[in-house]
């Protein structure tokens, strides 16, 4: 009786984590940078990465509540870092073509699919008690949605001529390493103490998605009709 117990409090710390970022303010929006050109190749290497990292963490609620859902439902590393891998690939190639303007989709049309994947894999963690075959399949093609997004915040920010291709890898790297950081933080929160345990899905897995899918669907709802 004592680890459920344990788990239930700790299921609880983490549904009000996840509801204070769903609360948290815009405050920290991004701010268009200015006098890029200016800027020696190095300070821009560092300046992209660190924008790639803050769109995810702290900025990017959206994105770390999609990749902790794909960690959820399996925590061992290796379908983790094969999900993580198919996320990658297609962001990459929706973000570059996205930049390169080869495609141009409206955020209105991006941003509530974006949180529409995060309800199905959210979902998907609540009913199917292990990792499906298709979920590489259906992570890569939200990849895709991922990179338009990814894209429209870059093209907020502006990227130097003179230094295009290297400023764009840069910030993707950084987005890498804030994907990085929520896996592994999930990891030691979750999947190092309790995802061996009998009661890993019961406690954790199934109720911290449901709380992911109510934030997602408040999201779909606000970015088609009040955005």
């Amino acid at each position: 009786m004592k680890n459920p117990l344990f788990n239930k409090k700790y299921v609880t710390i983490a549904f009000l984590f996840l509801l204070t970022l769903f609360t948290a303010t815009k405050a920290n929006a991004h701010v268009a940078i200015v006098d890029l050109e200016d800027m020696s190749a190095t300070d821009t290497v560092f300046l992209y990465i660190k924008l790639g990292f803050e769109h995810i963490i702290p900025l990017g609620i959206d994105h770390i509540l999609f990749v902790l859902s794909l960690f959820l439902l399996s925590p061992k590393l290796k379908p983790v870092l094969m999900q993580a891998t198919a996320f990658t690939v297609a962001h990459t190639v929706t973000l570059g073509l996205s930049m390169y303007q080869v495609i141009n989709p409206p955020s209105y049309i991006v941003e509530p699919i974006i949180a529409i994947s995060i309800m199905y894999v959210a979902m998907e963690n609540i009913l199917s008690k292990q990792l499906k075959k298709t979920r590489i399949g259906i992570v890569f093609l939200f990849g895709l949605i991922h990179g338009m997004g990814f894209a429209s915040v870059l093209s907020e920010l502006g990227l130097p001529k003179e230094s295009f291709l290297t400023s764009l890898l840069m910030f993707n790297v950084g987005v890498e390493l804030g994907q990085i950081s929520v896996i592994v933080l999930a990891y030691f929160l979750l999947a190092k103490f309790f995802g061996d345990k009998p009661y890993y899905r019961k406690y954790i897995v199934v109720p911290v998605s449901a709380a992911i899918f109510l934030i997602a669907t408040y999201w779909t709802i606000e970015r088609i009709f009040f955005s």
